[in-house]
């Protein structure tokens, strides 16, 4: 039996980097041909499961000071990179962050990458951050407004923060029957692994090296943004993309993009 964590962080760091040594999707460094193509401006990134970040949601790439925030895996980061960004890289997981070094010394890519949870960027100067980008990842945190406390105070005004996250619905049904095909009711958002279900439920996502996951409401998801000080300026839905078998997607997209801009000091 695995006993529900004290430590989310430290645990969900042991998980994902079991996710990088079995080959989860997003542990997976993108290939050469993906670099010389960002080389000349010519790329696509994704901050949920398969629709690409617009190209107008971008800043000008060329010595751009970036931060992806719980990105790691040598994906979004060497892509941006590429692009002639100055890219740090920021996530809980040595093995991601490995991966992220991995890509960057294979394409002789300047890429810094720090250790640490999203909730605390204390090691960077306050406005240190021309654009942040932020893929599906505050899902597991227990509690995402920090995560935009902190990205608006490491942002410099005029600044942009792309973000990816899933829509709370996704949480509400039994998962296990989900799994089956059948769509059951039975969770209040927000939800919580630590919670929400039982300790021998737990213990089976455990010993799938699962990371222990949090379902946000909009009001923090949304609402934390703006209370942070953001304004949204971009919206879209996601899905796990047409060869996707979840029953779910079926009837709501189940992820969502935000655009924010930093306009002035909080």
């Amino acid at each position: 039996m695995h006993e529900k964590p004290i430590d989310v962080t430290a645990y969900n760091r042991r998980m994902w980097d079991a996710q990088v040594n079995a080959g989860n999707r997003w542990t997976l460094p993108v290939d050469s041909e993906t670099i010389l193509n960002a080389r000349t401006g010519n790329f696509s990134i994704v901050v949920t499961p398969s629709r690409p970040v617009p190209g107008s949601w971008f800043p000008p790439l060329p010595n751009c000071d970036v931060l992806c925030l719980a990105g790691g895996g040598g994906q979004q980061g060497a892509v941006l990179a590429a692009a002639g960004a100055n890219v740090t890289v920021f996530d809980n997981s040595p093995g991601q962050l490995a991966q992220e070094r991995l890509v960057a010394d294979r394409e002789n890519l300047n890429i810094a990458t720090v250790l640490g949870d999203m909730c605390d960027l204390s090691c960077f100067e306050p406005e240190s951050f021309d654009f942040i980008l932020h893929p599906c990842s505050n899902c597991f945190v227990p509690d995402v407004r920090p995560v935009w406390n902190e990205a608006y105070r490491v942002l410099r005004i005029g600044g942009t923060l792309v973000s990816g996250f899933c829509n709370p619905v996704r949480y509400i049904f039994d998962e296990m029957l989900h799994e089956r095909g059948e769509l059951t009711v039975r969770h209040q958002i927000p939800y919580s692994d630590l919670t929400s279900i039982s300790d021998e439920e737990f213990s089976r996502y455990a010993a799938m090296n699962e990371p222990a996951a949090f379902g946000h409401s909009l009001d923090d998801q949304l609402g934390g943004q703006i209370d942070a000080g953001f304004s949204i300026t971009g919206f879209y839905e996601d899905d796990w993309g047409p060869d996707s078998d979840e029953i779910l997607a079926r009837y709501i997209k189940t992820f969502v993009a935000t655009k924010a801009t930093k306009l002035c000091r909080s």
